[in-house]
């Protein structure tokens, strides 16, 4: 079994006293690569230190939950790394209209600008979307980028169904292991596998069996598992076709 975590912030400090051994512990386990999302300039050379020692692959993004850190300088920042340190994406980026007091105007300036520059280096984007999809739905539209990932999809199946029409995967993991989240349940069972990938979120979004820990990425396999089941497939077809997925949609992406 291969499996691909699609998103995973292996460099958080949740991760620091012993990351190595996490993701030891993910290889054994059946994840054979992950990709490591930045979330603002300061954390754009962490990454590449993630990638430096654990082969993963790496995106740089400024976050809309970091509005406060980012300065316009970071985006010719952000396009140096883009045109020098060969990303699979330009993420992790996004709208968030869920946590309050984060202003929604800069985001979307935040966001279009990302957009343009994913166009104009022909990177796919690792997008974050909560409450906000039609909106980010508009902008795609307006900066048509080649497609991506809507990691931790949570919106309708209209919404699914306009995203996939513009080349994007949606990105499942513990949110779906719970029983009470029968909207994202139901979409994970009933989408286009040719849609789907999996991610971890590591360290946040934690599956249902460990609620109250960081989420590691060898939680990845059960997450699988939970897919499997809903989609009543074998969990060979699962890691097989997710890992399809996330190749095609990150084609820089290193071989599993």
């Amino acid at each position: 079994m291969s499996l691909v975590d699609t998103h995973l912030h292996l460099d958080a400090p949740e991760f620091a006293a012993n990351r190595a051994q996490l993701w030891q512990q993910a290889r054994a386990s059946g994840v054979s690569h992950a990709i490591v999302p930045a979330v603002m300039a300061d954390t754009f050379d962490e990454v590449l230190a993630m990638r430096a020692q654990f082969g993963v692959d790496v995106a740089f993004g400024l976050h809309p939950l970091y509005l406060a850190r980012h300065r316009d300088e970071h985006l010719a920042l952000l396009a140096d790394y883009l045109e020098r340190q060969r990303p699979v994406a330009v993420g992790e980026c996004g709208l968030d209209f869920f946590v309050p007091g984060l202003d929604a105007q800069q985001q979307e300036y935040w966001l279009q600008a990302q957009l343009k520059l994913a166009r104009r280096f022909e990177l796919p984007v690792i997008l974050h979307a909560r409450r906000s999809h039609d909106r980010i739905l508009k902008y795609l539209r307006q900066h048509k980028v080649p497609g991506g990932v809507v990691h931790a999809f949570n919106g309708s199946l209209q919404q699914a169904n306009a995203f996939i029409e513009l080349g994007f995967c949606l990105g499942f993991g513990g949110a779906m292991t719970y029983q009470g989240s029968q909207r994202i349940r139901r979409l994970a069972a009933t989408l286009p596998l040719s849609a789907i990938v999996l991610e971890t979120d590591g360290p946040d979004i934690p599956p249902e069996w460990a609620p109250a820990v960081p989420n590691t990425p060898d939680n990845l396999p059960r997450i699988a598992a939970v897919l499997a089941a809903l989609r009543g497939v074998p969990l060979a077809d699962i890691a097989d076709a997710t890992a399809a997925n996330a190749a095609r949609v990150f084609p820089a992406m290193q071989a599993p």
